[in-house]
């Protein structure tokens, strides 16, 4: 089998007390071929990168600074013993057994007294790598604090014990990132995610929290190693989705292919949310990146400032070269792309690889690189925490006094023979604040207080992208509001420069409701409008709400309103015209009665029976005036006088007609010689026949309005959108009786009137009552269907229409000549004239 070549870094002081460290710092591993003909080579390490060194130098910065200060672990000194995992799991479980087993540095007595290999671990820094290394150290209660693993399932004790860390939990970095998400009303969303436990554990939170609020439009695993094909489908997924906002949750190795095949392949318009794993990635965030990760949003670690950092990491030398494995040397060569040559190498062009010779003098204040930029330390700060931890750990420790001690008996640990599960016990009630004033602690599952910075990628004045702090999130403020954001910081890499919009479908606006498409998930869906009659009122309403009886949606289908109320009104332009047409109805007739009471003496007047035609006068008077009470909102004294004046008025207007009718006949037949026939149906016969028929009209209303009365009714039979206000009439028959009476009357004035049309002109209005009951007639049949079909308003104004029809017919028919003489022809309103006439008619005859 293959062995690990394991990259350790020499340090000059053992120490009295070792600290271990596991660092990312080569992002490929070369597999050795295994042909089984030949003992196999080592597993080869590559891609050193140079930003990532900045974290172990800061770890021995930090034990060099705690071993100056002789306040702090007096006689106490610390050591350090750090590897390279090589983003791979064996080479990192094997560097942890190196760290646990010491690898034959540490003396011990025949007793097996003296302190551990190393008293804890700062690492690793890959969640899925912590994982598996957390769970050996938790057999021997080795603490690891590590500054970059987030994955929430490290926060379960019982299965990691042993494990603690200066980076929030992903469980609060998720938390984070939906609040960017729902701040700018994301809700259409791509996620791509490390298949492994902290990118699987990451997306099964984002999971349940999206779902609360929106979609997910795909979900891609990277794979941990390099797949081509499923990179090439991951891409293709990105290119063809319609979500313009992508989460991802993966470490700087796994994300960096992913990336590289999306610059290559030029996918923009994305705007990316970045976990802290590579939020503040400047392997990544570089100019030919920009097109398609440029204005990326993250969550990152608190950036912090450490004094004295710069300088220390610009002392660094190589100053041996003996040892291929130092990681300074690997370090030199990579920043200054060259290659050292060891004695026994042979100054060729294969051993260079196109590299000039390192020389060791290359100077490397020369050279701007991440490596040497501490103007945004943040997991060099947390490595910096992590350390301080232990020492504040170890230091309470040996401050411990016998008696007062948390152990067996109230003992104290001896500095010269303890445990690390002692060093865990007081790791874990650590409470310090550092010199930025940031207090430093461990909640019940070991994780760092949840506080993160908002970046965003943005391109600076020179060109390079920048690493920009906009915003903070805040899970420990006791405030509701817990993200904070400088939009006016913001950089959008899109053609507007605002805030992208990454939904399905459109927000379905009030007036409409959402449905689903079939197949497709809930953020995808119709606006489908509203019914008639039912309303929504809010944004992305599920359904349509039916507004009450006596209320309809309005055009916007936005809110329920009163429904518009219609009747013949006074107001409209039919109520004014019907209005003036029966006033001026009502002023002619009143005019005739006057002209008639005028010229009551005359031979026209009385040869036409002036009483009957006083009263005729009178009735058609109220005819015309009964129309006014079907104009107007109904109530229940106009719903029960407009039948009622309509139908008494008519029926006395017709009663006065058929006695003139009858007296026309009977005048003519007591002409003829021995006919005594008028002194049978003389004035009082006249005037009891007239009321009688009106007695028995009167009769029909009062029993209708006893039993059924009409009564104002809201109709909503014709419109949805409107009520009509009408005069339900109470009982249908007694309508019937009401019309069907007048009929009855009418029928029998037409039939007199038509048989005594062709009596001498002198005494006859028979041809004048004919016409006029014929246009009666006519009217009120044709009433009957028009009234039936015209729904609303209409029902009343076709009503009103017949009244005045008929009203003047009998006026215009029956009167007008008789006007017209008494006006115009006064020759002809004289006794000689009449005489004259009925003379001529009887030659004639």
């Amino acid at each position: 089998m293959a062995s690990i070549h394991l990259c350790i870094i020499d340090h000059t002081d053992n120490g009295d007390i070792i600290l271990g460290g596991l660092f990312v710092l080569n992002f490929k591993v070369v597999n050795p071929e295994l042909s089984f003909t030949s003992k196999p080579d080592q597993w080869k390490c590559e891609s050193f990168e140079v930003s990532i060194f900045q974290r172990v130098q800061t770890m021995i910065f930090a034990i060099e600074e705690i071993n100056k200060n002789h306040s702090f672990l007096p006689n106490i000194t610390l050591g350090y013993r750090l590897y390279d995992n090589c983003v791979h799991l064996p080479v990192a479980l094997r560097a942890a057994t190196a760290l646990l087993s010491g690898t034959g540095d540490v003396t011990i007595d025949g007793n097996c007294k003296g302190p551990p290999p190393v008293v804890a671990i700062v690492g690793d820094p890959l969640s899925y790598h912590s994982i598996a290394a957390s769970r050996i150290m938790s057999l021997f209660g080795i603490p690891m604090v590590s500054y970059f693993a987030t994955c929430s399932c490290l926060s379960n004790k019982r299965e990691f014990p042993s494990f603690l860390r200066t980076i929030p939990s992903d469980a609060f970095q998720v938390k984070a990132m939906i609040e960017i998400i729902k701040h700018y009303g994301w809700v259409w969303i791509g996620a791509i995610a490390s298949d492994d436990d902290y990118g699987q554990n990451a997306l099964k939170v984002l999971i349940e929290e999206v779902s609360k609020f929106g979609c997910l439009a795909f979900i891609e695993r990277v794979p941990t190693t390099y797949n081509k094909e499923k990179i090439d489908q991951i891409v293709n997924t990105i290119k063809q989705s319609t979500a313009k906002v992508i989460v991802g949750f993966s470490s700087e190795a796994e994300l960096s292919i992913l990336a590289k095949e999306i610059v290559n392949q030029n996918i923009t318009g994305k705007q990316w949310v970045a976990s802290e794993a590579w939020s503040t990635f400047t392997a990544l965030a570089r100019t030919e990146n920009f097109d398609s990760f440029g204005g990326t949003i993250g969550v990152a670690i608190r950036k912090g400032s450490i004094p004295g950092l710069e300088k220390f990491l610009l002392q660094v030398h190589p100053d041996s070269i003996v040892d291929n494995n130092n990681m300074i040397v690997t370090f030199w060569e990579s920043l200054f792309e060259c290659k050292f040559l060891q004695s026994s190498d042979k100054i060729n062009s294969s051993s260079l690889l196109g590299r000039h010779i390192c020389t060791g003098l290359e100077d490397i204040r020369n050279i701007t690189s991440a490596y040497s930029d501490v103007t945004d330390l943040r997991p060099s700060y947390n490595v910096y925490k992590a350390v301080y931890a232990i020492a504040h750990a170890l230091h309470n420790l040996i401050s411990c006094e016998n008696g007062n001690g948390p152990f067996e008996n109230k003992s104290c640990a001896d500095i010269k023979d303890f445990q690390p599960w002692q060093v865990l016990h007081y790791l874990k009630r650590v409470n310090f604040t550092n010199h930025l004033g940031e207090r430093v602690a461990f909640d019940e599952n070991g994780d760092a207080l949840a506080i993160y910075d908002i970046v965003n990628w943005q391109k600076s004045d020179d060109g390079n992208v920048v690493i920009k702090t906009i915003g903070l999130f805040d899970e420990t403020t006791k405030q509701s509001k817990k993200l904070l954001i400088n939009e006016n910081e913001i950089f959008w890499n899109f053609e507007s420069r605002k805030p992208p919009e990454s939904i399905c479908s459109k927000s379905c606006q009030p007036g409409t409701r959402k449905a689903n498409r079939k197949g497709e998930p809930v953020c995808c869906f119709d606006c489908v409008p509203c019914a008639d009659g039912e309303v929504s009122m809010e944004i992305d309403s599920v359904e349509c709400f039916k507004c009450p009886n006596d209320h309809w949606s309005n055009l916007g289908k936005t809110q329920c309103v009163l429904k518009e109320l219609e009747f013949l009104s006074y107001e409209d332009a039919m109520g004014i015209t019907l209005t003036s047409v029966t006033l001026f109805g009502a002023f002619l007739s009143v005019v005739v009665l006057a002209v008639f009471i005028r010229y009551r003496s005359t031979p026209v007047v009385k040869a036409n029976n002036s009483e009957l035609s006083f009263l005729l006068l009178i009735s058609l008077t109220l005819c015309f005036l009964c129309s006014l009470s079907f104009i107007g909102q109904p109530s229940y004294t106009t719903c029960m006088l407009r039948h009622v004046i309509f139908g008494i008025s008519f029926v006395l207007c017709i009663s006065c007609i058929l006695v003139k009718t009858i007296v026309v006949i009977m005048a003519f037949r007591a002409t003829l010689p021995g006919n005594n026939m008028m002194k049978w149906f003389g004035i009082v016969q006249q005037r009891g026949t007239v009321f009688f028929f009106t007695f028995v009209q009167s009769l029909i209303c009062i029993t209708w309005l006893v039993t059924a009365p009409p009564a104002p009714a809201k109709n909503t039979k014709y419109f949805n959108s409107k009520i009509i206000l009408e005069c339900d009439l109470g009982s249908l028959i007694g309508f019937s009786l009401l019309l069907g009476y007048i009929g009855f009357l009418s029928c029998i004035c037409f039939l007199l009137a038509f048989f005594a049309r062709n009596l001498p002109d002198t005494f006859n209005e028979a041809k004048f009552i004919t016409f006029s009951m014929l246009i009666f007639c006519a009217v009120w049949i044709t009433f009957i269907p028009a009234y039936i079909s015209s729904p609303g308003k209409h029902t009343v104004a076709v009503e009103v229409f017949a009244i005045l029809a008929s009203s003047f017919g009998v006026l215009l028919s029956i009167f007008v000549p008789k006007v017209y003489i008494i006006i115009f022809k006064p020759e002809m309103n004289s006794k000689k004239a009449l005489m004259s006439r009925q003379n001529g008619d009887q030659y004639e005859k």
